[in-house]
């Protein structure tokens, strides 16, 4: 068979459902390549898509396949009074037997560069009402892999699981992470309410570029618990603890900037990231261009004070 794959995003990241598509076909013997003319003929083509229609437009299907089989969270949402709502029912899942494989990294030959990718869990307790992982893979977070099953070596490893610490098997899956030497990147964040001594030890151990913590709720008091991982963690330097906080939804400007200053204070690097980002205030884009620039960010500490014209 000739199959062709499409990443509808191209968003300069690896399609992690395309790479263990194209594993699968290439272990059948099928010839697989990304679609690039209508005059090629494909038995199958892939088209996947991540994001929602607010990030990521979709493309025309192709007309020269047999069958075209679309899937991908980004077309299971829309949005409904400026809110993602998910459909499960248009996000179809891959068969065991292509979930399971090693993915295939050669088709992303710059951008998977010794670098794994791969979820270890799936699910998360929390239920957040901006997020779709709840609805998409259920409220518990199971271990769903062994590190070896998409780890070859590779010096870099890039965690997607949503909350891998809510996971009974944390201990077991970080040490297996901190073994392997590699550089890992949980690209997700990590719950810093489930953290403990512990945790903090396990992940001193493992070999990172910069943890990715989140407090998208400013209802949620996180000051303790982000006060006692810094005492814990032996990296003091913030721009090795950023946190991202999410605005834009439902919270207040004093409410952002409560947690922005808050996170400075502790020790860490506040990230603004905002939601339905087409609907956002101008204020809220400037909130986040003063605290994402971190030489703006350390030379104006100040919102109040900081001068968008001036840069």
């Amino acid at each position: 068979m000739k199959i062709g794959l499409i990443d509808v995003d191209s968003h300069n990241y690896p399609n992690l459902a395309l790479m263990k598509i194209s594993a699968w076909h290439k272990s059948r013997g099928d010839t697989v390549e990304w679609w690039w003319s209508d005059m090629v003929h494909y038995d199958v083509v892939y088209m996947s898509k991540v994001f929602s229609n607010e990030y990521s437009a979709d493309v025309q299907e192709p007309i020269n396949a047999d069958r075209v089989i679309k899937g991908g969270t980004g077309y299971a949402i829309d949005l409904e009074n400026g809110v993602e709502v998910y459909n499960k029912e248009r996000d179809p899942v891959l068969p065991p037997e292509i979930e399971n494989i090693c993915p295939d990294y050669s088709i992303y030959p710059e951008l998977a560069k010794d670098t794994a990718n791969g979820f270890l869990t799936r699910g998360c307790p929390r239920g957040c009402a901006f997020c779709h992982v709840a609805k998409k893979e259920g409220r518990k977070s199971c271990q769903v892999a062994e590190l070896a099953e998409f780890w070859r070596g590779q010096r870099n490893i890039q965690i997607m699981d949503p909350n891998i610490l809510a996971c009974k098997d944390r201990a077991k899956l970080l040490e297996q992470l901190a073994a392997s030497r590699a550089y890992v990147d949980f690209n997700q964040g990590l719950d810093i309410r489930l953290t403990d001594r512990d945790v903090a030890d396990l992940i001193g151990r493992i070999r990172v570029q910069r943890l990715h913590f989140a407090w998208d709720n400013p209802k949620d008091d996180l000051r303790p618990y982000f006060q006692r991982f810094s005492e814990w963690y032996r990296r003091k330097d913030p721009s090795k603890k950023v946190v991202y906080v999410l605005t834009n939804f439902g919270s207040t400007l004093d409410e952002d900037l409560f947690r922005i200053y808050t996170l400075r204070d502790l020790g860490y690097d506040p990230y603004v990231m905002i939601y339905n980002k087409s609907s956002a205030p101008q204020e809220i884009r400037y909130l986040q261009r003063w605290c994402n620039n971190r030489l703006i960010f350390r030379a104006q500490p100040d919102f109040s004070k900081y001068d968008p014209r001036r840069g």
